[in-house]
């Protein structure tokens, strides 16, 4: 049964602590001596006793200080190292015997990464116009008035002249208002960034069209729609960089991540009930599945990130963070009756939709987005996990078949055929590993007119690559 699931847009009426952990090991590596354990064996007077016991089945103590301001009595990677050098020498240096035997781990406290983060950051309002008709035998009347949505957003993209904020396409329009000027999109938006306590309100004043006057306050970033697309729910926005500092002159672009994997930490910040902005943390649940949204009145399918993080009405087009404060994607979507089962836009959907924006704001054309239409369909035959030892993490990789190619399209042009494994795309020389169906997708929104593409392929055993095919203009089509 297919399931939709609900936006969470909201409409209105440090300092790291580290611990050194004794590396565990069941055997002497080519003789080597190793630190098993360390314990304090004696805490009285201005003195405490440590004793250090090693794999050889010897022990040695030390002692340190007691003092009052914790600085002193606290058993430092360097004792340890001076204990050591004293029975065995120091053929290690520090560095090295730091690499081999501790391992120095972080706590889970990501309260510096969070507070890092939160400088890119923004609490998001639009505001639409609103036309009901009332009345009876007297005639109709018409009341007009204005609604506000708010929602969250990042600092996507800084110059010189403009700063650009990613966030929900569904955060800036409206099906159901802004009847009166043909456009569902808001027709004012604000940001205030972390730490700005105003908020919008009613001024109680008409403006010479008749709705209600929205006073902003001083703290407001009044933005620019620049474009969007339905059906990736992204949006940007644009600002004068200059009235972005003048708000708080630390603001400053999000880190892309590379990826993500499944048990990653997944850092939500946004605006939930216009209460102010808050963070909730939780682990990515699932990398890729898709859930069915209506954005702006059409159901579609969105490839989508689940995480376990929990979101509510107002987090729409927030942040979700690494925990190296890594933008991983976008909040979007919850499941009404789980609060453990939420969703974001993957970061590659992130990147390829608003680069996508940006570049045609800037070139002259349109306010959304495009891509090319490869005319090529591949199929999964075979799909597994894999898990990597050297960097302890896993991921699925699939293998794919071409299993059609439309006659005069891309595909034919670069020589794909029915049957090809594809290995990766290459474009402008630069080789894209594909081991994902749903990633081909994702590479058509960095295209560009002019841009080269050809694909690594298997056939019949070998590996080869296909002819190179130049996107034109006439390839890229608006994506809604």
């Amino acid at each position: 049964m297919k399931r939709t699931y609900r936006i969470i847009l909201a409409v209105l009426t440090l300092v790291l602590a580290l611990s050194l952990v004794l590396a565990g090991c069941s055997s002497q590596e080519n003789g080597a001596v190793y630190v098993v354990s360390i314990a304090q064996t004696d805490g009285s007077g201005e003195e405490s006793e440590f004793t250090v016991t090693y794999s050889d089945g010897t022990t040695s103590t030390f002692t340190v200080k007691n003092g009052k301001d914790g600085e002193d009595g606290a058993v430092s990677a360097a004792d340890l190292y001076e204990e050591y050098k004293e029975i065995y020498g120091d053929d290690l240096t520090y560095e090295q015997f730091l690499e081999k035997y501790l391992t120095v781990s972080v706590p889970e406290d990501n309260s510096a990464t969070i507070a890092k983060t939160l400088l890119s950051c923004v609490r998001v309002y639009t505001e639409f116009t609103t036309t009901t008709l009332s009345g009876g035998w007297g005639g109709m009347q018409q009341t007009k008035g204005v609604s506000v949505s708010t929602g969250a957003g990042v600092v996507y993209q800084m110059d010189e002249d403009y700063t650009y904020f990613v966030t929900n396409y569904h955060v800036v329009y409206n099906e159901n208002a802004n009847a009166d000027n043909g456009s569902n999109i808001a027709r004012k938006i604000a940001v205030y960034a972390y730490g700005s306590q105003t908020s919008p309100y009613n001024s109680g004043e008409k403006g010479s069209d008749g709705y209600d006057v929205i006073e902003y306050g001083s703290d407001a970033i009044l933005c620019d729609y620049v474009g969007g697309a339905a059906s990736l729910d992204i949006a940007i926005l644009r600002a004068d960089t200059d009235d972005v500092l003048n708000v708080n002159e630390d603001m400053c672009a999000v880190t892309l991540a590379d990826g993500y994997s499944v048990g990653e930490t997944a850092i939500a910040v946004g605006n939930p009930e216009d209460e102010g902005m808050s963070v909730t943390e939780g682990i990515v649940s699932v990398d890729s599945e898709y859930v069915t949204l209506s954005v702006d009145g059409t159901s579609r399918q969105y490839r989508s990130m689940r995480i376990d993080t929990a979101l509510y009405e107002g987090n729409s087009g927030g942040g979700v963070f690494n925990e190296d404060g890594e933008l991983i994607g976008l909040a979007n979507a919850g499941d009404g009756s789980d609060q453990n089962v939420n969703y974001a836009i993957p970061v590659s959907i992130v990147k390829g939709g608003a680069d996508n924006i940006i570049y045609n704001s800037q070139n002259g054309g349109t306010s959304g987005v495009t891509r090319p239409t490869l005319g090529v369909t591949v199929s999964i035959a075979s799909s597994k996990y894999v898990y990597d030892e050297e960097t302890a993490s896993g991921k699925i990789t699939e293998t794919l078949e071409v299993s059609a190619v439309t006659e005069g399209s891309i595909a034919e042009k670069m020589g794909l055929a029915v049957g090809d494994e594809v290995l990766a795309f290459v474009i402008n020389g630069t080789e894209h590993e594909i081991d994902r169906s749903f990633q081909i997708g994702d590479l058509l929104l960095t295209l560009r007119a002019g841009d080269k593409i050809s694909s690594k392929i298997r056939q019949s055993g070998q590996e080869t690559e296909t002819s190179e095919y130049e996107i034109l203009s006439s390839d890229l089509v608006s994506v809604e």
